[in-house]
């Protein structure tokens, strides 16, 4: 690989990361006053001088920063103002519920929407191509936090099939609690992924659809065609292998947006996730949780676009060698 297309690419990640932490050290700046957050409006003023001391946030700007972002290299954030415990181990709880939630919704949108991209891409002057696009529409139109209340109140208030908050019981495997092991967590996940899905599930079937008839009009099809290879062969063969990569550049995204926008669906369905967990941060003004969930989130979305860029660069030669 390029050398040079790999430490722009690594560089863009790097910077990503610093502008997030200036932004997510300056919002702990004006959001509130950590000390007035642990000890109350009513502890003397020794008192408050004394934490303020011990914190270092009697310490310069950059010095304070410089330290913020030593600790964050090491995986340390801080103790939580409302949990009084460190951060580290409360993230380190909350992944699992979050993690098994996106990849839930990924799987699902890509096993409804790959087909249905399919079917509207091959039959696209059929009727059953306009109502899937139309509902399409509706799917991406249709916020989540809509979608979630409408399951409850079918599923959980009107036939009692599926439990409307919780995950469930969950098994420990190692440090890694799961839902995924036990039928009541596996009904608690259904609706929450659901939610997470639809919209996602509407920019897969549109963006399969949109690569399908491009590959479709390719010459190779063509003369598969002319060779008087069967329909279904061409078109699941031969057209959607080559409609695939874009699918899964945006899938390896979507992992990072889900993720980071589970906050909604979390809340909705009571979702021990990292979005309960920073919504209740924000809540409660409770600092060091937030600028370590932005953080986490910042990494994250560096990481996948850095690996997304790499695997684009060693499955088309072009890409690299336009960068050099």
């Amino acid at each position: 690989m390029n050398p040079v297309y790999f430490a722009r690419r690594v560089g863009h990640a790097v910077l990503v990361v610093f502008i997030v932490s200036l932004i997510a050290f300056q919002l702990g700046e004006v959001i509130g006053d950590p000390v007035t957050a642990i000890l109350g409006l009513d502890a003397p003023a020794s008192a408050r001088e004394a934490l303020r001391e011990q914190m270092g946030l009697d310490q310069p700007w950059p010095v304070r920063y410089l330290a913020f972002i030593g600790d964050a290299l090491q995986g340390e954030f801080g103790m939580s103002y409302r949990a009084q415990r460190p951060v580290a181990d409360i993230i380190v709880e909350r992944i699992p519920a979050t993690v098994e939630l996106a990849i839930s919704a990924l799987i699902l949108s890509l096993w409804i929407g790959i087909p249905l991209g399919v079917v509207a891409a091959i039959w696209r002057e059929s009727c059953w191509a306009s109502a899937l696009m139309t509902g399409s529409v509706v799917g991406v139109s249709l916020p989540t936090f809509v979608v979630g209340i409408m399951l409850i109140f079918v599923f959980s208030v009107q036939l009692g099939m599926l439990p409307s908050f919780g995950r469930g019981q969950t098994v420990a495997i190692g440090a890694w609690q799961t839902g995924l092991l036990t039928a009541s967590g596996l009904a608690a996940l259904i609706m929450p992924a659901i939610s997470l899905a639809i919209s996602q599930v509407a920019l897969v079937a549109r963006l399969v659809r949109a690569e399908m008839l491009e590959v479709l009009r390719m010459d190779y099809i063509r003369f598969a065609r002319a060779r008087g290879i069967r329909d279904r062969v061409v078109h699941f063969r031969h057209a959607l292998r080559n409609t695939l990569l874009p699918i899964i550049t945006v899938s390896g995204i979507q992992i990072g947006y889900l993720i980071a926008f589970a906050v909604v669906v979390e809340q909705v369905f009571q979702w021990p996730g990292l979005g309960t967990m920073f919504l209740a941060a924000l809540t409660e003004s409770d600092i060091p949780v937030i600028t370590a969930f932005l953080m986490l989130i910042a990494c994250l979305f560096a990481g996948i676009n850095l690996i997304v860029d790499m695997l684009y660069a060693l499955a088309d030669p072009r890409v690299r060698l336009a960068e050099g």
